[in-house]
């Protein structure tokens, strides 16, 4: 089993209208969640923009915790307290720590092979690099990487995990769901080899024109590079892309 600690902030979402809340405000479906369920959610403008990645966990019939980044956890705290209006719940944040197991139990998370275990006394035996590693080779986006403000859920490769096509209105749900079912995204995050270790935001160059951006890379052990990229989506999947 392999451990690495992962930096988080908590949210309490608790109260009588606490699910009803969550059901209006994220992208995920939080009412089929059983007690001890969760799932991995997005918070986004109406223009379908990520504010922020989460983990909703249904901790009891009337209380969640959200797990999002550390940076995200005050500016979330006070989009959902000042969305809140009427709503009987309380929105306050909670100290815990976070480690993702993979081979273990625990709450269900955003990283593929893992699962997330709360306030564990786990020995980390996975270093950040290695994680880093792990987490570029499944594709899984990172805020602040791939995860932005200029960013589409579709883009990112989110839809199929973080938002859910059969439940009610959430900010951003219209322009999510008709490119979904009308469209197609311009450009698609990818796993990709390169030579070296670009810095971010390095372009990707295909026949002379620019065709994408790195977002994330780590070197392997081996001294190979493996990497993150934005790939405009007529870009063939064995296309040979240079650094500009």
């Amino acid at each position: 089993m392999d451990v690495a600690a992962r930096e988080r902030a908590y949210l309490r979402v608790a109260g009588p209208d606490a699910c009803d809340y969550l059901q209006r405000m994220v992208s995920n479906d939080v009412e089929v969640l059983q007690v001890g369920d969760a799932c991995p959610a997005l918070l986004l403008t109406a223009k379908a923009r990520v504010i922020a990645p989460l983990v909703v966990w249904r901790r009891g019939e009337e209380d969640f915790l959200l797990l999002t980044e550390p940076e995200l956890g005050e500016p979330v705290r006070a989009l959902l307290a000042r969305m809140r209006l009427r709503a009987r719940c309380e929105i306050e944040p909670e100290e815990h720590t976070s480690a993702l197991v993979f081979g273990g139990d625990g709450i269900s998370t955003d990283f593929p092979g893992a699962r997330e275990v709360l306030d564990a006394s786990l020995a980390s035996t996975l270093d950040a690099e290695e994680l880093e590693r792990r987490r570029i080779e499944a594709r899984v986006p990172r805020w602040g990487r791939e995860i932005d403000d200029r960013v589409l859920p579709a883009e990112a490769g989110l839809e199929a995990t973080h938002v859910s096509f059969s439940k009610g209105c959430y900010p951003g749900q219209e322009p999510v769901a008709r490119l979904h079912y009308r469209g197609k995204a311009n450009r698609g995050l990818r796993v990709l080899e390169l030579a070296d270790v670009p810095p971010y935001d390095a372009e990707l160059v295909h026949e002379g024109k620019v065709v994408g951006r790195v977002t994330s890379a780590a070197r392997r052990p081996d001294g190979s590079v493996v990497a993150l990229a934005y790939v405009r989506a007529e870009v063939p999947d064995d296309a040979a892309l240079a650094l500009a």
